[in-house]
């Protein structure tokens, strides 16, 4: 341990946990650079010293930035990845990361919020740069704490419940294009996610077993459901003009996949020439979950065709069916029935040997 020169630099080198360090002092004066490998040697014994890492000469926005490139679009819902990182770029793109703590945080979700911006919104530019920070931690090293996990997530509104009506439905699929009503109807009939939908390859096909397998799943969990005779005759007339330059099920005249923002729009369009309003493409899901249940579909069977990981998350639907709950009633009628009854032949028999 000590300091040595390396060409007119003077370096120094010390052990910390067990890990031999070799830093340059970045001086060419030997008294300085002795001064610099001294305060290092103070910091170790006071336990004031940490090993510094790329992110603290690192900005915001070159996370961001490699966030995106290198995660975000490989995703389905690139352009939304984009979206929710717009705003925490423009306001905290030019801190250092070792400067970002969970108070700058909680002061960019306060002006989000003071906006008038969703709760929902909010949330979803903090979950961005709360997963950008994870890779920031635990793959590239660039720093030690991610500050977003110590700041809470905004109350959202999850009850909406909207759902088509089949009027409604008949009105939609008349003035939707031919590739549009395809990619509606396979959400009423299989309650898969748009990005499930736009993703799904033909090796996700099994027309003799009639089911799909969701390999992209926003669970991040490989999902077999079985489809009906809608769906079935869809995929079989597809299969016979399959094309051999993409594998996917549904793709537009260049072959490629379709994209979010493009069926989003083209969905507005149809939706106000229906006359339909407060509707949105995730309410086609509802729609599936809503109808299983108002015709009595087992509540777990729901579950499973809907990807949700726990109960209460299908939960939400079950004030459609209030009928599941009448045999629960109708055991206190029996009860009720059989003491009448009971009651009745005590006294009868009481009268009788009177």
């Amino acid at each position: 341990m000590g300091i040595y020169r390396r060409g007119q630099v003077w370096w120094m080198s010390f052990t910390y946990k067990g890990k031999k360090y070799r830093e340059s002092t970045e001086t060419r004066d030997k008294k300085l650079a002795q001064r610099i490998y001294d305060k290092i040697k103070g910091e170790i014994a006071e336990g004031k010293w940490f090993e510094r890492l790329p992110g603290e000469e690192k900005t915001f926005r070159e996370m961001m930035e490699k966030y995106l490139n290198e995660y975000a679009s490989k995703k389905v819902s690139a352009k939304s990845f984009q979206g929710y990182a717009k705003k925490p770029i423009l306001y905290l793109g030019d801190y250092l990361l070792c400067e970002i703590t969970p108070k700058i945080i909680n002061e960019f979700k306060i002006k989000r919020v003071s906006e008038g911006v969703k709760p929902a919104t909010v949330n979803r530019e903090l979950a961005t740069m709360k997963k950008a920070f994870n890779l920031a931690v635990k793959e590239w090293e660039w720093v030690r704490e991610n500050p977003v996990l110590k700041v809470s997530m905004e109350k959202e509104e999850n009850q909406r419940d909207r759902w088509l009506t089949l009027e409604e439905e008949e009105r939609l699929l008349k003035v939707c294009p031919d590739w549009l009503r395809e990619l509606v109807i396979f959400a009423l009939n299989t309650g898969m996610r748009l990005g499930e939908i736009l993703s799904l390859e033909w090796k996700g096909v099994d027309l003799f077993r009639k089911t799909i397998t969701i390999f992209k799943s926003k669970n991040k969990e490989l999902r077999t459901i079985p489809i009906n005779g809608i769906i079935f005759e869809i995929l079989r007339n597809k299969s016979k003009v399959k094309s051999i330059k993409t594998n996917f099920v549904f793709y537009t005249s260049s072959h490629t996949m379709y994209l979010k923002t493009s069926v989003d729009h083209a969905f507005k369009k149809a939706l106000e020439k229906a006359g339909i309003e407060n509707f949105r493409w995730h309410d086609l899901r509802h729609t599936f979950a809503t109808r299983l249940i108002q015709v009595g579909t087992d509540f777990y069977k729901v579950q499973r065709l809907l990807g949700h990981k726990t109960p209460a998350m299908t939960q939400r639907y079950a004030h459609h069916y209030p009928e599941s709950l009448r045999d629960a009633v109708e055991i206190l009628e029996k009860i009720s029935h059989n003491l009448v009854t009971i009651e009745g032949k005590a006294i009868n028999g009481d009268f009788a040997s009177a």
